[in-house]
């Protein structure tokens, strides 16, 4: 099967989560006989393949998706979206919603989502599909923490939050949460909204250190993470923020948003937090660290989410897009 891999043109100028699963969505498939093509808006690209699978549902995104069912081909849109009913104005829910109704088949990380969206967007529930998110197996080895603390210095227990510096994954709470705390704050990733990033590193002072982004196979990353005392992410909402992930498969004590699917994947192994009440995510924390690194979260998702494991489920979600365009 050949599937044509396309999202909107500058998802890659500031790269997060949706953007390292569709490159480990495409590393990983040739291994379950799927080839994967990526658009080149520079060529023709629909007539060499079997299936579209778009990522995103960003603004205008319905444009390309409704021609490539005018060309006839089996359409996989992934959603990577968490709406609730409190939130949906904050979208252009109309475009969303016509959006996925072109889909043969909606990619969601988890039933959770899957429920959530297909209620609230009134769209049949049979359409969505669960593929939890993964991680590589190398956040299950051993790191050397002293990697990451010789290349920038740092030094003792530290709080770790690694994600684009934007409104939605709430690095100004955090700052504010952690206001007073003896342990300082390290921060990683791209700035998205550079406003917002000025306003965190000016609130933050110097219990934070912002160490910029870092590419997602670089030695250091996984170092940070077995270098923590704890890694943060309370975010607005996260389905279930990939770094998170692979945090916990180094068994880096964890607090994550209760807002999104973060359950789906942390169960009772993570301290959950209300994003927008700096003082439970300053009591997350603490518990966290009381806590201490815990081989039970890393068991728990070594056994479901590395990405050979999710991935071969996309197999079943082509196979179903394909059956269900020729049945119409």
């Amino acid at each position: 099967m050949r599937v044509l891999f396309s999202t909107y043109p500058w998802a890659f100028e500031t790269p997060g989560g949706g953007e390292i699963q569709l490159r480990k969505y495409a590393e990983q498939l040739p291994a379950h006989g799927v080839a994967v093509h990526l658009h080149d808006p520079w060529r023709a690209n629909l007539g060499d393949v079997d299936l579209m699978h778009f990522f995103s549902c960003i603004g205008g995104s319905i444009h390309f998706c409704n021609y490539a069912r005018q060309r006839g081909l089996p359409l996989v849109i992934s959603s990577s979206l968490w709406i609730t009913a409190d939130t949906m104005h904050l979208y252009p829910i109309d475009e969303i919603r016509a959006q996925l109704a072109l889909a043969d088949v909606i990619v969601t990380n988890s039933d959770t989502e899957s429920d959530q969206l297909a209620k609230l967007l009134g769209l049949p529930r049979e359409r969505f599909m669960a593929v939890m998110n993964g991680f590589d197996n190398r956040f299950l080895q051993p790191q050397d923490p002293a990697l990451f603390r010789n290349a920038f210095g740092i030094e003792g227990p530290f709080v770790l939050n690694v994600g684009n510096i934007e409104p939605r994954k709430n690095q100004l709470g955090l700052v504010r949460a952690m206001a007073g705390h003896p342990l300082p704050l390290v921060l990683m990733g791209h700035q998205r909204d550079p406003a917002y990033a000025a306003e965190v590193l000016a609130e933050g002072g110097s219990q934070v250190h912002y160490l910029g982004a870092l590419d997602h196979d670089e030695p250091r990353l996984a170092s940070a993470f077995a270098a923590c005392a704890a890694f943060v992410l309370p975010s607005t909402l996260e389905t279930p923020g990939l770094a998170a992930l692979e945090a916990a498969a180094m068994g880096a004590p964890l607090v994550v948003t209760s807002e999104g699917s973060t359950r789906d994947y942390f169960a009772g192994f993570a301290q959950y937090v209300d994003h927008r009440d700096p003082g439970d995510i300053r009591r997350g924390i603490d518990r966290a660290l009381a806590q201490g690194r815990d081989t039970a979260l890393q068991s728990h998702v070594a056994s479901r989410f590395s990405w050979p494991e999710v991935t071969r489920h996309l197999v079943e979600v082509y196979a179903a897009a394909r059956q269900r365009r020729s049945g119409r």
